[in-house]
């Protein structure tokens, strides 16, 4: 066994010394890393310190900006955003019990956290466990709730919960319904989805501002820390053309008229002729709507303007097109006449009038009130088939046509040179290609206007918060035809409504003129199985103020059964009234359907 050593006082005293002097040395080196760290934090870089602290404090919270308000020509509101919140969590702030203060009593209480996530629930209506797990996590951004009401928000604030704030966001409303619906569009989930919402959501967005605060360690701001605001910049209103009144009318009109023949689809459109108003659209109607406040519950059919997405061909009314350029290329005047039989044979190529007749003495005149195709090959056939097609494309056939919506109209118009042994006949009465009905629209627009074509628009101007309007870029206007063309064509469609294919489009006290069309519709797999109909009107002749456009697409029954006419002049009496244009009580100036005295010959 090894004895345990022993040392004298003096060896003792040295031991302790020793180790006394190692602590002391070892404390000195630890008060001059601390000494050292201070220096380096007051002294050499004490702002630099003091800032990532302070950063360390700071919340930034966006401040979104009010998006526009979509409006009708006369600044009524067809939407708005309305004032929502939605409830967020700074997860590195929520989840955990904390200590809240009574204000009244002074007393500190401590809130667990099952209490928060049963509250939150509560308020919110939400599962308690959708809440817990949107709470807990180490995410400065979740979402508990999107867009409650004001009052919601309240509530919750009121619970002063750690790492809770309230981000103000804007939920589109509706006051219209669904007037104007599939025009107006919607927003989802993931934004603007159609409509002017989604064409012109640049100008309603705006660009956000964010607000900057600092918060204490329980997650609450400092009322007298640092605070700073860069404030949102509103988007633009941005106000139609389209009249709410108007476009309501004519939306009522054009389904009962398309629930009368059980068709598939109606529209019935209104453009403004007036000067210095041509070109905008007054409405744009289908016969069924979307509510933008419930998209999903409409027909997908229906989610945009039918006016836009549906193409066909013409029918009759695309005899306008070759009437029309006879008379610019002076080839026939409207009194010229014509031996008009009920068929008619060129090339080898036979056509027909769609009832059978005798021959008839007639004017070109009563060939386009009548609409016979014979007459109408004719007198187009004395035009060459380039130039016809050169006209067809400059009125707008064979064109995408873009009124503001995001979409396009689609027009298919192939060149002669690919045209089959029918097509030089049959493009001269409205077959062998399509359009929209704004093509058709806007045909008529240029006929009706000096034969100068001007633009179609559904933006009538951006809005600033001062008040200031700012008008759309638009295409600049083109002379189609010439005046005296334009003059004649309305005399024309005036001898349609006189004593041809529309009499029942007649306004008492107005001159009234148009063209009625029947088409073939083609059907999904080949073929023709259908009709499209349709009638386009234009009052008062002797000062066109306003185009009216009706079109059904495969209505019920047999060829001959269906009449539009009626609709036209609900919706332009209903127009003509509401702008308080006056009846004229002006003489007919249509030109005589038969050479002769005689002016009755039967169908």
């Amino acid at each position: 066994m090894t004895a345990k050593p022993t040392f004298s006082k003096a060896q003792r005293q040295r031991i302790l010394s020793f180790r006394m002097r190692i602590a002391l040395a070892m404390l000195l080196a630890v008060l001059l890393v601390l000494g050292g760290r201070l220096f380096h934090v007051q002294g050499l870089d004490p702002a630099g310190h003091a800032q990532q602290a302070l950063s360390e404090r700071l919340r930034t919270v966006p401040v979104p900006a009010a998006r526009g308000d979509i409006l009708d020509a006369q600044g009524r509101i067809l939407a708005t955003s309305v004032e929502r919140y939605n409830i967020v969590a700074d997860q590195r702030l929520t989840g955990e019990d904390y200590q809240l203060r009574d204000p009244e009593t002074g007393l500190v209480s401590t809130v667990t956290r099952e209490q928060t996530v049963a509250e939150l629930a509560s308020i919110l209506d939400l599962e308690p466990e959708t809440v817990e797990d949107r709470l807990l996590g180490e995410a400065h951004y979740s979402v508990i709730a999107r867009t409650v009401t004001p009052e919601t928000r309240s509530q919750v604030m009121d619970l002063n919960i750690p790492g809770i704030y309230a981000e103000p966001v804007s939920q589109r409303s509706y006051p219209a319904g669904p007037v104007a619906g599939s025009i107006v569009g919607f927003v989802g989930e993931d934004g603007p989805l159609e409509g002017v919402e989604a064409s012109q959501d640049e100008a309603l967005t705006g660009e956000d501002g964010e607000r900057i605060y600092e918060i204490g360690a329980d997650g609450v701001r400092i009322p007298t820390g640092t605070f700073e605001e860069i404030p949102a910049e509103d988007g633009q209103d941005v106000q139609l053309t389209i009249d709410q009144d108007l476009q309501w009318f004519a939306q009522e009109s054009i389904a009962a008229k398309t629930n009368e023949y059980n068709a598939v689809w109606g529209n019935a459109t209104v453009v403004d002729l007036r000067e210095g108003q041509e070109g905008r659209i007054l409405a744009m109607a289908d016969s069924q709507s979307v509510d933008p406040a419930n998209p999903g519950e409409s027909d997908e059919l229906f989610r945009r303007p039918i006016a836009l997405t549906q193409d066909f061909e013409p029918g009759s009314g695309g005899k306008s097109i070759t009437f029309a350029l006879a008379l610019e290329e002076g080839v026939v005047e409207p009194t010229d006449g014509f031996t008009v039989p009920y068929r008619y044979t060129v090339d080898g190529e036979t056509i027909q009038n769609a009832r059978s007749h005798s021959e008839y003495d007639m004017t070109a005149a009563g060939i386009y009130a009548r609409s016979y195709n014979t007459g109408t090959v004719m007198i187009g056939n004395q035009v060459d088939e380039q130039t016809r097609y050169d006209y067809m494309q400059k009125v707008g056939f064979g064109q995408p046509l873009d009124i503001g919506l995001g979409i396009e109209a689609q027009s298919i118009l192939r060149p002669p040179e690919e045209w089959d042994a029918r097509q030089p006949l049959t493009t001269q009465f409205g077959q062998g290609y399509t359009g929209s009905v704004l093509h058709n629209v806007q045909l008529y627009q240029i006929l009706a206007n000096d034969g100068i074509k001007m633009p179609l628009h559904i933006v009538d101007s951006y809005v600033d918060a001062d008040g200031t309007h700012h008008e759309p870029d638009l295409s600049a206007p083109e002379q189609v035809f010439s005046e005296e063309t334009s003059d004649e064509m309305l005399k024309l469609m005036e001898g349609v409504v006189d004593y041809g294919s529309a009499r029942g489009a007649a306004i008492e006290g107005y001159r009234v003129g148009g063209k009625t069309g029947t088409a073939e519709a083609a059907g999904e797999h080949g073929g023709f199985d259908g009709f499209t109909v349709n009638f386009i009107g234009v009052a008062p002749l002797d000062d066109p103020q306003f185009l009216v456009s009706v079109t059904v697409h495969r209505p019920a029954g047999q060829f001959g059964d269906w009449d539009l006419t009626d609709t036209f002049r609900d919706i332009m009496s209903y127009t003509l009234s509401s702008y308080d244009v006056p009846p004229t009580g002006a003489e007919s100036e249509s030109y005589d359907g038969f050479v002769g005295e005689r002016q009755d010959y039967p169908w």
